[in-house]
């Protein structure tokens, strides 16, 4: 028996509802449809509004016949109390516990197995109808991320629609950003006293042990006018390294902007805060793809993703990832005709060898270029800027075989496409604005799962909430 069957028995009993929309569930409904007692709760209709988007009939839902002595709470009615929770800016369970029993008619509207209602569901009690907060808090991080991806899925769809008339090309240009998260212990809060070491990653926080220890910038900064070395400091005199590190979870976010409509969430991923930045490229673009059907073409994404991988991925969609240019030692490569990377003294390097590196985030090919005055063979000359590797056999250099090894140092980031391309960042600054706004950036929660399950919770009423503007304005027009 599914949520839906539960709430069309007590639909029957409030004979208000129409037989072919019994299947539905009831925030799903027309407001005309919902019983007149339903109607009168102005808390109810603000709830039916916000949920009404999302297709909850088509909610992944579990085994609701399992008999544990107690009526089974369905995953699309905790969903989507948890949407009211963000929404109301409750800080805590009890808060939407509290809430929810004040008003039976948004118990109603969500689906919630209801006790005392077999003749009239305004006389049920809606206190013992409810799990208890602590049950909420157990749901939250115990239920599959997959399960609630699919408000995202179904936000999406619609933002498509909505959005087909006004653009043609939603999703072709994304953003790419993280979010730092900062865990619920002691170790971040810089009053309290650490006994073990505020900073040791291999001492783990018992308040959260899921955390981990990551760094959200860091940066250079003179040391003292004179440039004198530092007494207490082991750095070197003119420059000292300042970081800011917390305990805590990063979560990702592919945002899509359309120009005077706004900016909406595409995909997220959570990870805990030591994981790189370039390790939520790939799950956020699978996520993205499946949602749109196709791969977007363009994508503007900050330095931390100065990978060739980043840069083959959308050169293979027909577009160009505008991404600015990370120098990690040694000269600006060139390349000849063959794609060949020039030496310092601008020849072309022959390919020597080729081998799998198995060290990054994933497998891939490299190769490995030398000196072209001495590889194949030697042509007696020297080098013409006396390189310091020349005794030593000469100059190498190791890069990926991909195309987008290439496009790395031949991208024009000086022209116009590139800069409108980059320009699209803000619409994930903007969107991790409204994100903190919910609540994203201190969780009270200690479990990995349920920061995860919380972040996907946030980006959808984000989504949600950009529905309702799209079609408020529309109904302004």
């Amino acid at each position: 028996m599914s949520i839906f069957s539960i709430v069309s028995r007590f639909q029957s009993d409030s004979g208000s509802v129409s037989s072919e929309n019994r299947a539905k569930p009831p925030c799903r409904q027309p407001q005309r449809q919902l019983p007149g007692w339903v109607r009168q709760s102005p808390e109810a209709m603000r709830c039916h509004n916000l949920l009404s988007p999302i297709a909850w009939e088509r909610f992944p839902e579990r085994n609701l016949r399992r008999n544990w002595g107690q009526e089974t709470v369905p995953y699309a009615s905790f969903a989507a109390a948890c949407l009211l929770k963000l929404d109301y800016g409750f800080t805590c369970m009890t808060q939407l516990h509290r809430f929810l029993a004040r008003h039976p008619e948004v118990v109603w509207l969500l689906g919630f197995p209801r006790r005392g209602a077999s003749h009239n569901p305004r006389r049920c009690d809606a206190a013992s109808s409810l799990p208890t907060a602590r049950h909420f808090t157990r749901l939250l991080r115990t239920i599959p991320n997959a399960k609630l991806q699919f408000l995202l899925d179904d936000t999406v769809q619609t933002l498509r629609r909505e959005l087909a008339p006004v653009s043609d090309d939603f999703g072709q240009t994304i953003s790419l950003d993280t979010k730092h998260i900062l865990a619920w212990v002691k170790e971040n809060n810089p009053k309290a006293y650490c006994r073990e070491g505020r900073f040791d990653k291999h001492n783990l926080p018992k308040g959260d042990p899921d955390c981990r220890l990551g760094c959200k910038r860091r940066h250079n900064q003179q040391s003292s006018a004179q440039g004198a070395t530092p007494t207490r400091y082991p750095s070197p005199a003119g420059s000292r390294t300042f970081g800011e590190f917390y305990w805590g979870y990063a979560s990702g976010v592919v945002a899509a902007k359309v120009a005077g409509w706004g900016e909406f969430v595409l995909a997220e991923y959570t990870q805990p805060f030591d994981r790189p930045d370039v390790s939520y490229f790939f799950p956020l673009m699978a996520d993205v793809e499946r949602r749109l059907g196709f791969r977007p073409r363009f994508g503007a994404l900050d330095a931390a993703f100065d990978a060739f991988y980043v840069y083959e991925y959308f050169h293979q969609a027909g577009g160009f990832a505008a991404v600015p240019f990370s120098k990690r030692g040694g000269h600006l490569k060139t390349f000849d005709e063959n794609g060949l990377p020039h030496c310092a003294a601008g020849l072309p390097m022959p390919l020597k060898y080729t081998f799998i590196c198995r060290t990054g985030l994933f497998e891939h090919e490299r190769g490995r270029y030398h000196c072209p005055l001495l590889y194949p063979q030697s042509t007696g000359q020297p080098c013409p800027i006396k390189h310091k590797r020349w005794e030593k056999g000469g100059c190498t250099t190791t890069l990926a075989t991909s195309i987008g090894a290439r496009i790395r140092y031949q991208l024009n980031r000086q022209s116009e496409e590139y800069r409108r391309v980059y320009k699209q960042r803000t619409a994930t600054e903007r969107i991790n604005a409204q994100a903190k706004a919910i609540g994203i950036e201190r969780p009270r929660l200690r479990n990995a799962q349920g920061i995860a399950n919380q972040n996907t919770l946030i980006y959808a009423l984000i989504n949600l909430r950009a529905i309702h503007r799209i079609r408020q304005r529309r109904a302004d027009q």
